[in-house]
């Protein structure tokens, strides 16, 4: 069995091994490798009918009652893994647009602006957006399901808990956003993060395994709308952290938060587009799974160590990918977490370079649905996938049951 990583700090881990082999040891038979196994236990085929799983939901919109619906499916999965799971509850109700703002023209772009928290864009670039037309998607079906408007007002959040044996007071959290919207099914943007996360899931509650460490699954809503759901729960879980609840009880509702990992967009990786605007329709064969900290953020060096720990994840146990790190984690749930725990963002391309520039043509577009994307497509989000259990089994000592 591979020794549980307690740190992040790779430079530990590696001196510790030095040491461990400085001494006389006597022969022994290779442990068993149960994070192998773990990893082993991820299939292409059940990752692709969890998407589809997702996508009977249309585009899940925030505040509607396709998104209502999925939230409810998804709870009632986590439910039949044998994760135990709550809810977030918060409003959303922003102030409406100003309609003198919306009155004035529009700046022209900047091609060197930088996204918040992005680097530069370089090379051929294409416009991207929200699609708000319905008429530009042509399946009927798909087309009245996501006909219903968003509305303000309450919104719910699911997450479930593995709970560690020895440490449950300390915590790792993997999160996804499961609303859509542009008129699609949301398939990539984000079923395919959410279904990382549900995998996950399932797999760390088998009967077999347990970790020391805590572990929560966490399936954020309202992302499209400016992070609102992670935010909720940043708000109201933040100062919870570490109390153990009824005292004396072993029990942490929060459990100090020792780093957080996003998945978002996790399987379209077909280069820069072409002179006339268009994008391959293969993966390109240096694709990549991006793994991204904020460099200007509080916590840039512990998030840069949990980067790097999961890029040499990504190493020993991806079977296909490997993985790419960056400074430029932007636009995603693990923002606010990042000035108070080490947060990282997993996805198909840079958020603020790449994808910023039309890299992925499906983003936020009616085109964004299961049938679009190839087995090539699904096998980089399951890479992404066993990059993330790997890591996670050993910072939190996953271990076979006895």
């Amino acid at each position: 069995m591979r020794t549980p990583i307690p740190s992040l700090t790779l430079l530990a881990v590696l001196s510790g091994a030095m040491a461990l082999h400085a001494q006389p040891q006597a022969p022994a038979s290779p442990a068993p490798d149960f994070v192998r196994t773990l990893v082993s236990r991820l299939e292409l085929e059940r990752y692709k009918a969890t998407i589809k799983g997702l996508t009977q939901f249309g585009d899940r919109r925030q505040g509607t009652e396709r998104n209502r619906k999925a939230v409810d499916w998804i709870e009632a999965q986590l439910k039949s893994y044998g994760c135990a799971t709550e809810r977030i509850k918060y409003v959303f109700d922003p102030p409406p647009p100003n309609p003198q703002a919306a009155a004035r023209p529009a700046a022209a772009p900047n091609p060197n602006a930088r996204a918040v928290g992005g680097g530069r864009p370089r090379g051929q670039r294409t416009r991207t957006g929200v699609n708000t037309d319905p008429a530009r998607q042509p399946d009927e079906r798909l087309r009245a399901l996501n006909s219903e408007p968003a509305t303000n007002g309450p919104r719910e959040l699911v997450y479930c808990t593995k709970v560690g044996t020895s440490r449950p007071d300390e915590m790792y959290i993997v999160g996804a956003h499961m609303d859509g919207h542009g008129w699609g099914e949301a398939a990539n943007d984000d079923g395919s993060g959410t279904a990382i996360v549900m995998e996950l899931a399932r797999i760390f509650s088998m009967p077999d395994v347990q970790t020391e460490r805590t572990i929560r699954f966490a399936l954020w809503n309202n992302e499209e709308t400016g992070l609102n759901g992670a935010r909720a729960y940043v708000e109201q879980r933040k100062a919870l952290q570490g109390k153990e609840d009824p005292p004396g009880s072993g029990k942490y509702p929060e459990p100090r938060w020792l780093g957080m990992i996003q998945h978002d967009m996790m399987m379209f990786d077909h280069g820069a587009p072409r002179a006339d605007g268009t994008v391959s329709p293969e993966q390109r064969p240096e694709a990549d799974v991006n793994i991204e900290f904020q460099s200007n953020s509080r916590m840039a060096g512990d998030s840069q160590k949990l980067a790097w720990f999961l890029h040499a994840s990504n190493a020993e146990y991806a079977t296909d990918y490997p993985a790419q790190v960056g400074p430029h984690m932007t636009n995603t749930d693990s923002t606010p977490f990042m000035d108070d725990v080490a947060a990282v963002s997993m996805r198909e391309n840079e958020r603020g370079v790449h994808i910023g520039s039309g890299w992925d043509p499906h983003w936020h577009q009616p085109t964004d649905v299961f049938a679009t994307f190839s087995d090539k497509d699904f096998n980089l989000g399951l890479n992404a996938a066993q990059t993330t259990l790997s890591g996670v089994a050993q910072l939190t000592g996953a271990k076979a049951k006895k």
